[in-house]
């Protein structure tokens, strides 16, 4: 392991340093979801759709932070697998409804227990008050409204 990884993240830079944290992290809960055969983000996805019964994709990529593209692409082998089903929507046909299936709420529930695994370790590992306040700020960081005041800051120079 480089001396970088060992230390810290070898920049200054809050978007390289929180992109090779969430990389870590992803590393760390694949490797504890592995006997599922599902990756973090796949997990995400499913937890995600089951909170909500019936989404559409588009709700759902802003639910999760991600564009419709990347959700489109981290949906296919959860529809190849019969996770999830898409449809049109019936009352705007240009949308596409997100629904788990059987075997994507068994699967969701054999992950529990692993990902509990995984949550219990983050929290041993980094601390049970480090880990809340991290939580805190990163919802702090996800929120719409920061977002919008980041944008306005840099545009302002």
């Amino acid at each position: 392991m480089s001396e970088s990884a060992r230390s810290g993240t070898g920049s200054r830079c809050h978007c390289t340093a929180l992109r090779q944290a969430s990389r870590r992290i992803s590393q760390l809960y694949d490797l504890a979801l592995a006997p599922s055969g599902l990756k973090v983000t796949q997990r995400a996805i499913l937890a995600r759709i089951g909170r909500s019964e019936t989404t559409n994709v588009g709700e759902l990529a802003d639910a999760l932070v991600m564009d419709a593209g990347g959700l489109a692409h981290t949906l296919k082998p959860l529809i190849r697998d019969g996770f999830v089903t898409t449809a049109p929507d019936p009352q705007d046909r240009r949308n596409r409804l997100v629904r788990l299936t059987a075997a994507g709420k068994a699967k969701l529930k054999e992950s529990e227990a692993l990902w509990l695994t995984a949550q219990r370790g983050f929290e041993k590992e980094l601390g049970k008050a480090r880990s809340e306040a991290l939580h805190e700020a990163l919802g702090l960081l996800i929120a719409d409204d920061f977002a919008d005041r980041f944008e306005a800051a840099v545009s302002r120079g």
